[in-house]
Parts: C-alpha cells; sequence; structure tokens
C-alpha cells in the first residue's frame, strides 16, 4: 500500500537508496578492497584484511598484538615470496646502517655475506679483518649466529646478528666442504678499515694488484698504483679479484678504463623490459692496455669485480684464472618509506659487455685452479701460480 501523499515517494525512495548503498558499500569495503593502483592487474586485498581481522578477534594473546610490527612482518612476507635475496625491508632500526659497508671504517668481524641457493654464506672476508684472521674463507656456510639458526634469514637479518660494538665476541656455526660437521668458531669484533688495494713486482716484470674491494678511494689509489706501474719497468700484469665483494660501480668503471679503449662496453644494466638498457663504457686513458693481463677470480668475486673481469674476458680475450665467481649480477635501488624504514628493491641486471647474465651462475674461469685445503695449511698458492705461468707465456 502506497503512501496517500504521492509527492512523498521520490523522497522516501531516494532515502532508501541511499541508506541501502551505504550498507551495501560498508559490506564490500570489508569483504573486497581493490587497490587500483595495481594496474593492469587489480588486486583484491579483502583476504589480507580477512586473515587481520580474525586475529584480531581470535589471538589469545591479546597483549602480544603489535600492528606495527604485523604490518612489517607483512611487508616482509610479501618480498619473501619474490625469492630474491636483494630485495628486502629494513625496519627503521636496520635501515640507518646500510650505508656503513662501503663507506671507511665500521665495528664488526668483516666479511661479505650473501644467499646463495637459499643458503647463507661468506662471499668474502675482508682483508686483514677479525674474520680473516679466524680462518673464514669465501665459500663458507654460515649455520648459526650465537646458536640462532640462519635457516629463512635475510642477509640484513644475519649482519645485524653478527655486527657489533668492538671488543665483544660473535660465534659462528660454518660449515664448508672440507668438513665432515660444522664447526663453532667464536671472533672477537674490531673496527673494520679495508685498504683497496696493494701491489708488487713479481718475477722482476709482473706487476702483481691485488685489489680488496671497490670502495670510495679505490679510484684515486689505483691510480697512484697505476703512474708506478708505468715507471717501474712492468710488461705484464696480474689482476687479482678474488675475494673482492665489489662496491662502486662507478670505481669498477674508472678502473676498467686503464685497460680498455675509450668507450668500449663495460657492462649493460637491462631492466627486464620496463626501460632502456643503459649502456656503461670505459672512459680513460687506457695506459695500461699495452700490458699483457690476466685476472684472477674465485667464488668471493662478486658484483664490481665480475664486471671488471667479464669487461675485460669479453672486450680483449683476457683469460679468467681460478673458480666461479659468486653470481651478484643485479643492481638494488633503496627507497625510504615514510617511518625511516626503507625497501631496497632489485630493479635491474648487469650483463657482461656480450649479452651475458651474471646473476646466480657468476662467471666461469676459463683456466680453473682450484685451492685445497693442504693448499691453505701449506700456505701455497697454486692459483696464482697458474697465474704467472700463463700470463708469461702470452704472445
Amino acid at each position: 500500500m502506497f503512501p496517500k501523499n504521492r509527492k512523498n515517494i521520490v523522497p522516501f525512495f531516494l532515502a532508501f537508496i541511499i541508506l541501502a548503498s551505504f550498507g551495501l558499500g560498508i559490506w564490500l569495503g570489508r569483504t573486497q578492497v581493490v587497490c587500483e593502483v595495481c594496474q593492469p592487474q587489480k588486486v583484491d586485498f579483502s583476504l589480507f584484511w580477512s586473515a587481520w581481522q580474525v586475529i584480531q578477534d581470535k589471538f589469545v594473546n591479546k597483549d602480544k598484538l603489535n600492528n606495527q610490527e604485523m604490518i612489517y612482518g607483512a611487508i616482509s612476507g610479501m618480498i619473501k615470496s619474490l625469492k630474491d635475496p636483494y630485495t628486502i625491508f629494513l625496519e627503521p632500526t636496520y635501515a640507518k646502517r646500510f650505508s656503513e659497508d662501503v663507506k671507511g671504517s665500521f665495528e664488526g668481524v668483516g666479511m661479505e655475506i650473501g644467499i646463495r641457493k637459499e643458503q647463507l654464506q661468506i662471499v668474502s672476508p675482508l682483508e686483514g679483518s677479525p674474520a680473516q684472521k679466524a680462518g673464514l674463507r669465501a665459500g663458507d656456510k654460515i649455520l648459526k649466529v650465537n646458536g640462532t639458526s640462519t635457516a629463512d634469514m635475510t642477509v640484513d637479518e644475519a649482519v645485524n646478528l653478527i655486527r657489533g660494538p668492538k671488543g665483544t665476541e660473535v660465534t659462528l656455526t660454518i660449515g664448508r666442504k672440507d668438513w665432515d660437521e660444522p664447526r663453532d668458531i667464536k671472533i672477537v669484533r674490531a673496527i673494520i678499515d679495508v685498504p683497496s688495494l696493494k701491489w708488487e713486482l713479481k718475477e722482476g716484470d709482473i706487476a702483481y694488484i691485488k685489489l680488496y674491494q671497490f670502495s670510495e678511494n679505490a679510484s684515486n689509489d689505483f691510480r697512484k698504483a697505476a703512474i708506478e706501474i708505468l715507471g717501474s719497468g712492468a710488461k705484464k700484469i696480474i689482476l687479482d679479484l678474488r675475494n673482492n665483494p665489489g662496491g662502486y660501480l662507478e670505481v669498477a668503471q674508472d678502473i676498467a678504463g686503464w685497460f680498455l679503449e675509450n668507450g668500449q662496453v663495460v657492462t649493460i644494466e637491462d631492466f627486464g623490459g620496463k626501460q632502456k638498457q643503459e649502456i656503461f663504457r670505459a672512459q680513460g686513458s687506457a695506459n695500461l692496455l699495452p700490458y699483457k693481463l690476466v685476472v684472477l677470480i674465485n667464488e668471493g668475486s662478486a658484483s664490481g669485480s665480475e664486471i671488471l673481469a667479464g669487461a675485460l674476458r669479453d672486450n680483449r680475450g683476457i683469460k679468467l684464472i681460478g673458480e666461479a665467481s659468486f653470481g651478484k649480477g643485479s643492481v638494488q635501488e633503496m627507497e625510504k618509506l615514510k617511518d625511516g624504514s626503507s625497501l631496497k628493491v632489485t630493479i635491474a641486471k648487469w650483463l657482461t659487455p656480450s649479452g651475458e647474465s651474471i646473476t646466480d651462475k657468476g662467471l666461469a674461469p676459463d683456466i680453473k685452479v682450484e685451492i685445497t685445503e693442504k693448499d691453505y695449511q701449506d700456505g701455497k698458492d697454486p692459483q696464482l701460480e697458474k697465474a704467472i705461468e700463463i700470463v708469461n707465456n702470452l704472445e
């Protein structure tokens, strides 16, 4: 039965529609939250909010609910699903420490670590560091830190457990392929201040350059060394990139300019089709180009080391001697978030001048030479011995 005053029908009907729409909107908001910016494919977040509400309503220990930690955990879980060990979420306290590695000194044990085949391992102990003095080596697996398992642990979570004030102690449970079982190794933390390089003459006319890292000072240090080498009477060069974990791309590019013709490709930054590739070219004097050259690599050679070694191999056919490199061929960009946390995300991959991806597989040596446990104990270096032999026989 309709109201007698038919003029009230429209307002009454509109009011009903508005109330119904409002109620429906609330229901839809709780059941289907769609991300409009996630184009071209819309993403439904209703499952996340449903799970969130169940936890809020039913979790038994209400005093343990920390909404901020739950958000951080959700972000970390989302990133872990990418299965990229270099894309990570850093909570505010962790984000502050991130830039220390390639900027002068810091306190800790002095080693570069990474994840390979889902296992935390040592990329390289840094020169003169407590880690090196304790006998740790590239390729060692870090199974525990102070008794805490590293399974499913990110690199930055491990770094924050291993680092600490100088004079304090950390215990690492280490696995090594030559050991029957893991061993606990105690290391006293110290101030880490790593040199960039050293060089010396071997056999009268071989300039042996040991490049430890591509740090802020490495370009200037290499320029000084190159000037000394040019006046030394050396005719051959062995460039040792073993246990060099990398550093700044610009430094690797600058050093490449001493060995390559101006304009030759050093590396290619590939963005997976999202934007045009960026090509980095040699820019320098090429004063070391006439020298006979070989390069030493091992599983501790990563990132900038792999870029430089790949550039010398692809452009000049330089022989790589030793063992396969680590395979850190990706580019990360740091995005600061509003609460002081940060997101380090892989945005591109490094390719060698020939277009080969370094990621995960690394560079294979042209001449494979391994160092055995007995070689370490006897203080022998068969890789360097082979490099001397090869460079002496180059035409």
